[in-house]
């Protein structure tokens, strides 16, 4: 993969989210909205670098938030569509979380029952939606699978309640996780069976079909996802809403970072200024194993070396990978795919400091937006 900056010239560690290839999905998104009038939202959990929210906005409807600090910031910073789903909404938050919200999902009926009129005689109008669980998912992990056995999220067609309709808009469910849109289309099928009746109904004007779209990435099938929009749209003149959070910044950041010294024990280590557990934690949490720049799998090439974080965790292990020549202290390593449950899941365990941010921009190459200090760390406690 050729980089279209020089990591020498940002600082170490350091997210680098590349703007032309960010276009590159937003135009990509753009193009199924303009195909079949659906509406596609960031979806804020996954990716919040919000100085380049006016850029997304250019494209996309609006943001979708977990809550209370997520609508603020797509409220104040993309100043588009604001939707807000969460599994239980605070009553100390409610009022402020209507403030910045056009959409309200509610997880269950009894949410809706507590909150109804509070939405009602709020002086904005706001469409409110159920989020549905259509107890159908492909999904074989159950910590990533919003339907696996007792799942919390949405109501199941035993314990929808279509006597509480009054008011309600639009029906929303996530089912997927990094999947392409063969899973939808059998997903859109068992929706249509269980709840169609219900789309049916006066009052219906919307259908969110959540998350999980792979759609910017390259085996992605377009056309598919197209047919599925449609088909929601045509049967019961709905609009259609995606949510995609990994899609908008797929395959557009970098984390660059610096090898900080080598070792033996057993094998090659190398200790570099970037923690799987701080600054990449699905690493740890999925598991799965990034991809270095000019890199191979173990024993691909000359010499294969064991990447670890400058914490004290013994389990801060990035992975093994191996290179042409050995390593050394100052060489700069670049992981791919970084833009995307970075930023928004990273921590400062151990104190290590936070990764500065940086656009490489079309115009005049890398930009930093932020750097972090010792005070980023200390004001988070007391």
């Amino acid at each position: 993969m050729k980089l279209n900056f020089d990591p020498h010239a940002v600082p170490s560690p350091s997210y680098v989210v590349d703007e032309g290839l960010l276009i590159k999905n937003l135009e990509l998104l753009k193009s199924i909205i303009d195909r079949t009038g659906c509406k596609i939202l960031l979806a804020q959990k996954g990716f919040s670098m919000y100085s380049v929210y006016p850029l997304i906005g250019k494209y996309l409807n609006g943001v979708t938030s977990s809550g209370l600090l997520e609508a603020k910031l797509g409220f104040e910073e993309m100043g588009k569509e604001v939707h807000t789903y969460s599994p239980a909404y605070s009553e100390a938050d409610f009022d402020e979380v209507l403030s910045y919200s056009d959409h309200l999902v509610f997880n269950t009926f009894d949410q809706w029952r507590r909150f109804k009129d509070r939405v009602k005689n709020h002086p904005k109008p706001i469409e409110c939606g159920i989020r549905i669980n259509p107890e159908y998912s492909e999904i074989e992990v159950d910590m990533y699978n919003p339907c696996f056995a007792f799942s919390r999220f949405g109501v199941t067609l035993e314990n929808f309640e279509p006597e509480e309709l009054e008011g309600i808009s639009g029906l929303h469910f996530h089912t997927m996780c990094e999947q392409n849109s063969d899973t939808l289309a059998r997903t859109i099928k068992v929706v249509d069976e269980k709840f169609g009746k219900y789309l049916n109904l006066k009052g219906m004007k919307w259908i969110n079909f959540g998350g999980g779209h792979h759609i910017t990435r390259p085996d992605y099938d377009i056309e598919t996802l197209i047919e599925s929009i449609l088909f929601m749209k045509e049967k019961y003149g709905l609009d259609v809403y995606l949510e995609p959070g990994e899609a908008i910044a797929l395959n557009t950041g970098f984390l660059v970072t610096t090898v900080l010294d080598t070792m033996q024990n057993g094998m090659p280590i190398a200790i570099v200024d970037t923690s799987a557990s701080c600054h990449m934690p699905d690493v740890l949490e999925m598991p799965y194993r990034p991809e270095i720049v000019g890199s191979g799998k173990p024993n691909e090439k000359s010499i294969t070396y064991r990447l670890g974080g400058p914490t004290c965790l013994a389990g801060d292990v990035i992975g093994d990978y191996s290179f042409e020549q050995p390593l050394t202290a100052g060489d700069k390593l670049v992981f791919t795919d970084m833009a995307h449950y970075t930023m928004v899941k990273n921590n400062t365990f151990n104190g290590m400091n936070l990764p500065s941010i940086v656009l490489n921009t079309v115009n005049d190459g890398p930009k930093v937006i932020k750097e972090f200090r010792y005070d980023d760390f200390k004001e988070r406690l007391s």
